[in-house]
């Protein structure tokens, strides 16, 4: 199966690894930033005070984010499919992991808020507690973990064996970003 799977991407295809570039650009550039942020203040004293500051990263990550998801469609178009994926079991799991991923991402959005996802406190903004309710009560990590499993919905709805090795990328980095973030 899984030499099935690496036969049939298309590794010549630029948008790949483009897509692939841009995956592993993201978190290196919210953590890269976010850090230079704790040590010098340089985005809060950019933007007068810090709430300001994390407002505007998390309108960064969050453009950044809008256009990794685009390049992965693009690449996901550009790369063929595979039939033994194109069944309509795999279309229920596909969206199955979509309701749930999606669930898990927005709701942990919704329980630490703007500055709390958007990594305010690197800016010295904290939350009074440790956020316990869904879902992270459900999961460590539910944002990270949430996101993977949209990525994977959409490369088995597209029957996108590239789109599944692009997952499992974006899945790795988010385990590694956990260890500096953590």
């Amino acid at each position: 199966m899984t030499s099935e799977i690496l036969d049939a991407i298309d590794f010549s295809q630029k948008s790949f690894w483009i897509s692939l570039a841009s995956i592993a650009f993201n978190p290196l550039f919210w953590n890269y930033v976010a850090r230079k942020e704790y040590n010098t203040h340089f985005i809060t004293r950019t933007f007068g005070n810090s709430y300001y500051g994390c407002y505007a990263l998390a309108v960064t990550i969050f453009s950044l984010g809008i256009f990794r998801d685009y390049l992965y469609k693009q690449a996901i178009e550009n790369q063929p499919s595979l039939t033994l994926l194109q069944h309509d079991y795999i279309k229920v799991i596909s969206a199955i992991l979509f309701i749930f991923g999606n669930i898990f991402v927005l709701s942990s959005m919704y329980a630490l808020g703007i500055t709390g996802t958007y990594l305010g406190d690197y800016f010295g903004i904290l939350m009074n507690d440790r956020v316990t309710s869904f879902p992270f009560n459900v999961l460590d990590n539910p944002m990270y973990y949430g996101s993977s499993m949209v990525f994977l919905s959409t490369a088995l709805w597209y029957a996108s064996p590239a789109g599944i090795i692009l997952t499992i990328w974006v899945f790795l980095l988010y385990l590694i970003a956990l260890e500096y973030e953590g």
